[in-house]
C-alpha cells in the first residue's frame, strides 16, 4: 500500500499566487470546490471579473442546492471600508444569497 504522507507550512500568498487578480482569482475559481467543501456548501458555475454596473467582482458563482448568487471579494490585505463596500455593491448588484 503507497502512502503519501505530507507537512502542511504555512507560506506568504504572494510567493504562491503573486498577483491577487490574475493569479489567485483564477487559480480560486479552477478549484471552487475547495473552497465550497470548506464553507460546507456545493459551488458551481464560477465566473471571474463579471460586470456589476461600472464595476466588475472577482468572483460570482450559485450555490447549488439553493440556486442563490455566491459573490466572491478576493483581498490579500487585512479586511477594510473600501472592500467591505465593494462587497456590499458586488452583493446587491447581483442579489446574492451567500457573499464572501
Amino acid at each position: 500500500m503507497e502512502q503519501n504522507v505530507s507537512q502542511i507550512h504555512e507560506h506568504d500568498l504572494r510567493s504562491v499566487w503573486e498577483n491577487e487578480e490574475r493569479d489567485f482569482t483564477q487559480w480560486l475559481t479552477e478549484n471552487i470546490d475547495l473552497l465550497a467543501s470548506e464553507l460546507g456548501i456545493e459551488i458551481e458555475d464560477a465566473r471571474v471579473e463579471e460586470a456589476v454596473g461600472d464595476f466588475s467582482v472577482d468572483i460570482v458563482a450559485r450555490e447549488m442546492n439553493t440556486g442563490e448568487t455566491v459573490v466572491i471579494e478576493n483581498q490579500y490585505n487585512r479586511t477594510d471600508h473600501d472592500h467591505l463596500g465593494k462587497l456590499l455593491t458586488y452583493s446587491s448588484g447581483k442579489n446574492a444569497g451567500f457573499t464572501m
